[in-house]
């Protein structure tokens, strides 16, 4: 039996270290892919995962399997493709360490996951189902996405979903509303950032969990960046702000947040419709304080902070 079973993206950000007097950056590689970081978060809490996803039979593809399975994350769904390439992101920083995306992607392996090649068995054996919006970019993965939640849906899984809104990857803008406004109709519990609710309704994090929930969410978690989170249900809400650090590298942050909260929510053990505020600032807190932490670490799922050291930087911020 798995606590969170997922579906999506595996890949290796190659992300910027230093420029040459030209510009040029030297890059290093981490693994990456949201939903590879939420489940590392999950792994690294205590949770039983596994991963539904496809690399290539190349070096990034057999390292990122090899990745996963370091981290504690049943990998028997990873699938090695011999006919496509495993994706690349090529990320640059600002100032602050926020970051900017390209990606190598024409397809990508992670494009080409197939229904036929998922093993139902592992989708009823899981607590909760999770995907994100890069699986709905491109075919065949958007019509295996559709079915993976069609199914998990049937089978009385938990669902939940972060957009993690990439604009490279959608051929318009239009697209990317309509496949993200699908994920949320879908799920039970959302992931979602203040930039994302911007993008979707020209609204800010509050009214943007209004709108979230309206669409039958039952426990929805804004994501502020710097300025800490929102968790809201249809009976109580919760805001917290982020303890403060000395970020390099916000890479996987967002997904560390998601990964630390469903771990504190599991261990509620109740409906999230039916969680109280002090029960939303138990998750908030932890997950607040996770992603602050793993800011402080190159990279994201080397990034992911010890029980331990979130626990200690909640008793510093709380």
């Amino acid at each position: 039996m798995y606590d969170v079973i997922a579906l999506g993206e595996l890949l290796v950000d190659l992300a910027e270290r230093a420029k040459d007097e030209n510009g040029y950056p030297t890059l290093a590689a981490n693994p990456g892919g949201a939903p590879g970081n939420f489940l590392a978060a999950l792994s690294a809490y205590g949770k039983k995962t596994a991963f539904l996803a496809k690399v290539g039979d190349d070096t990034f593809g057999h390292l990122l399997t090899g990745t996963m399975r370091r981290a504690g994350i049943d990998t028997r769904g990873i699938l090695v493709s011999p006919d496509t390439f495993t994706t690349l992101a090529f990320v640059t920083f600002d100032a602050h360490g926020d970051r900017s995306f390209a990606f190598a992607r024409k397809p990508g392996a992670d494009t080409q996951l197939r229904w036929e090649e998922i093993d139902p068995a592992m989708l009823e054996a899981a607590r909760v189902f999770h995907f994100g919006s890069l699986s709905l970019t491109d075919e065949p993965a958007r019509s295996t996405t559709y079915r993976a939640a069609e199914y998990a849906k049937a089978h009385g899984k938990l669902v939940t979903y972060d957009p993690n809104y990439r604009a490279p990857l959608w051929k318009t803008e239009q697209e990317a509303k309509a496949q993200i406004l699908w994920g949320l109709s879908q799920a039970d519990i959302i992931k979602i950032s203040d930039e994302e609710t911007q993008f979707l309704w020209g609204c800010g994090p509050e009214e943007g969990a209004k709108r979230v929930l309206a669409l039958g969410v039952k426990l929805v978690m804004v994501t502020l960046g710097p300025k800490g989170c929102l968790l809201q249900n249809a009976q109580a809400e919760f805001s917290c702000g982020c303890p403060k650090v000395h970020p390099v590298d916000t890479t996987g942050a967002g997904d560390i947040f998601g990964g630390s909260a469903i771990s504190r929510f599991l261990e509620l053990g109740k409906a999230p419709e039916a969680l109280t505020r002090e029960e939303l600032a138990y998750m908030a807190r932890y997950a607040a304080a996770a992603a602050s932490l793993s800011t402080e670490i190159s990279g994201a799922i080397p990034s992911i902070p010890k029980k331990e050291a979130v626990l200690q930087k909640m008793q510093e911020a709380y």
